[in-house]
């Protein structure tokens, strides 16, 4: 008895879902694969040796110490403590940086779509982003409970090689005409950079995190009708007079 054609049709339907879903299946098993012998890889290319972690600790512990000896911090435990504090600060910044700087290896490794990649690749910064304000308001709240505010200031500058001080300086010894509001403004935002400079994972990019609010306040200064290139040759000419006079 043969098969009428109707179900014939359905037959060969049903066969080409069938294959399709397979298909399907198998790309994502094939995907999912190639995700997970990327992050594996990745991790493992990031993976320091014990003597690799014992000097990273030494060198975030010298760079820690360097800054808590400033804050003339009489009491031990209260010194030890904030030590601790700033130790660990470093290694969970540094820890935050290299577990998305993994994923983003596994990502590029992936058989998807760019946009499909670019999408990962926000979440995954966005989810770093998140990390790291949490980690920042954590290790204040940990220095508010074991220094004054003076003194978390200095922990800021420290970690930040003073460059808000020196900015800030240097925008009034170069247009000593600036008015108390635009003053404000420009520390106002530096002080924004500092706090996101904190928890810069280098030295390039705590200072490209100030770059970028220098960018800021230029335009805010041009915008109020500074002309900045002649101010700042202007500058140079009182610096050059001073080092004149000062022979």
């Amino acid at each position: 008895m043969s098969l009428s054609l109707p179900f014939q049709d359905h037959l060969h339907s049903a066969a080409g879902i069938l294959k399709s879903s397979t298909s399907s299946f198998k790309k994502i098993v094939v995907t999912a694969i190639v995700t997970v012998f990327a992050f594996c890889t990745a991790v493992a290319q990031n993976t320091p040796t014990p003597e690799e972690k014992a000097a990273y600790i030494k060198v975030i512990t010298e760079r820690a110490a360097k800054i808590v000896n400033t804050l003339s911090i009489k009491d031990s435990a209260t010194y030890k403590n904030v030590l601790a504090l700033l130790v660990d600060q470093y290694s969970n910044i540094n820890r935050i940086n290299e577990e998305t700087k993994i994923a983003l290896a596994a990502i590029k490794q992936q058989s998807i779509t760019a946009q499909e990649s670019a999408l990962q690749v926000q979440k995954q910064e966005e989810k770093k982003t998140a990390q790291l304000q949490q980690l920042h308001t954590s290790f204040l709240a940990g220095l508010q409970k074991n220094l004054t505010e003076g003194q978390i200031e200095q922990v800021k500058d420290g970690m930040t090689y003073g460059v808000l001080k020196v900015t800030y300086t240097a925008y009034q010894d170069m247009i000593p005409t600036l008015t108390e509001e635009q003053k404000k403004k420009i520390y106002t935002w530096l002080v924004e950079a500092r706090e996101l400079a904190m928890d810069g994972e280098s030295s390039d990019k705590k200072h490209a995190i100030f770059g970028k609010y220098k960018g800021r306040i230029n335009n805010y200064l041009s915008a109020a009708g500074y002309d900045l290139t002649k101010e700042r040759e202007e500058w140079q000419k009182r610096i050059n007079a001073k080092k004149e006079s000062s022979k």
